[in-house]
């Protein structure tokens, strides 16, 4: 809360405004700020790490049916 106080100085006709508080609004609106910037990286990091186990469930399917294929090739071929 923002508290004024005035003085006024009648011989040289000069007012003087002091302003003080207020910095309890800066405060909340910056850690508000930081706590969606923990959130955002969470996430992202989160999705990273979903993309690479799809990655390497991906090239492990993969890897399974090259072998798979390699066995039954070598029994179809006489000779091997």
């Amino acid at each position: 809360m923002t508290e004024e106080r005035i003085v006024e100085t009648p011989a040289t006709h000069t007012t003087v405004v002091e302003r003080s508080g207020g910095g309890g609004a800066g405060w909340l609106i910056a850690i508000i700020l930081l706590a969606a910037v923990v959130i955002g990286g969470f996430f992202l990091l989160n999705q990273s790490r979903n993309d690479n186990a799809k990655t390497a469930a991906v090239t492990s399917a993969a890897e399974s049916v090259g072998d798979t294929a390699e066995k039954v090739g070598s029994a179809v071929t006489p000779g091997k």
